[in-house]
């Protein structure tokens, strides 16, 4: 029976940190607001990295951890809600830029499920086609999408990028549990990262662009502490599971107070919540991969431990996998 293995994890950020002090200095803020209402202390913020740039170092990272070389990889599949460009992909860029020959690209657009999204589809991928290694990335470079005079989002994110390799094999599947879906009525009430406007000589509507990030932050706020509760649950019922035997759970690292949130839902201890949120701020599509990184960088996973990823975001989406290694 086909199966999936993680190999390893990378990651990449801009080397460029940006306090909550140094917000300060832009809008009308304060380092004690932030800190309370979000729990972010800093965030990387690029000074000329685009999306494809951080998802290639993040690339090579996950590569070099994974003992892979480039024509290992038949499947690249980035998530991303902010491209450099509309085409090509960033898959496609990515590919380039490894010298990929062998591999497949596009790109997932699913807002900060992306990247769970992505281990979806590349872990079915693997097992229904004659894929057998595919290279999984979270890029984001949202600080060119937010309007920074709006200090109720532009405190909120960072840059940076996360990745993931993947591998055919025939022993027991990494991936023992998994769950996605979406909600587009409630996504267009609370979340809008961008909104173009046709710009044709036919165009009976000429009202002018939304670039920016536009988020009604209660909104989200309520969704999130209600849905990632029931991810965590509906991958501990699919998989038979006791949440007593899952390692950690790595939340969409949005907002420190919906994760505490939901642990007190879950009636669990906030420390099996890897969280990160306070060094990064909300990466979106990136946050869960640079999460998954850091766990391996700093040796707090082992053999045999099982993981919860359990992510939500605009659309509004949300996506879950319960992953033993």
């Amino acid at each position: 029976m086909k199966g999936v293995k993680l190999l390893g994890f990378g990651h990449y950020c801009p080397e460029n940190i940006v306090t909550n002090k140094d917000l300060e200095t832009i809008v009308e803020t304060t380092d004690d607001w932030i800190i309370k209402r979000t729990g972010i202390k800093e965030r990387r913020i690029s000074t000329g990295e685009g999306t494809v740039e951080l998802a290639y170092k993040a690339a090579l990272n996950a590569l070099e951890n994974s003992n892979c070389i480039k024509d290992d990889i038949d499947l690249i599949i980035v998530a991303t809600t902010s491209p450099d460009k509309i085409m090509p992909s960033t898959a496609c860029s990515i590919q380039g830029l490894l010298g990929c020959k062998n591999a497949a690209a596009f790109d997932i657009s699913a807002a900060c499920s992306g990247f769970v999204y992505s281990l979806i589809v590349a872990s079915s991928l693997i097992k229904g086609t004659d894929k057998k290694r595919a290279l999984i990335i979270g890029s984001e470079v949202l600080s060119k999408i937010i309007d920074w005079s709006d200090r109720s989002t532009c405190v909120l994110f960072g840059d940076g990028a996360g990745a993931a390799v993947l591998e055919l094999c025939e022993e027991e599947d990494s991936i023992i549990s998994t769950c996605f879906s979406a909600d587009g009525n409630l996504g267009e009430k609370s979340l809008v990262a961008a909104e173009l406007k046709l710009n044709t000589p036919f165009a009976q509507d000429n009202s002018i662009e939304k670039r920016y990030v536009e988020m009604k932050g209660g909104e989200v706020f309520k969704f999130a502490v209600s849905v990632l509760p029931e991810i965590v649950k509906e991958l501990l019922s699919k998989s038979n599971e006791d949440i007593d035997n899952i390692k950690y759970i790595i939340p969409h690292q949005a907002n420190l107070r919906i994760i505490d949130e939901a642990a007190r839902r879950l009636k669990i201890n906030k420390e099996k919540f890897y969280i990160n949120v306070d060094r990064y701020g909300n990466t979106s599509a990136a946050s869960i991969p640079i999460a998954l990184s850091e766990l391996f960088e700093k040796d707090l996973i082992k053999k045999g431990d099982k993981i919860i990823l359990a992510a939500f975001g605009g659309g509004l989406t949300w996506a879950g996998a319960l992953i033993k290694f």
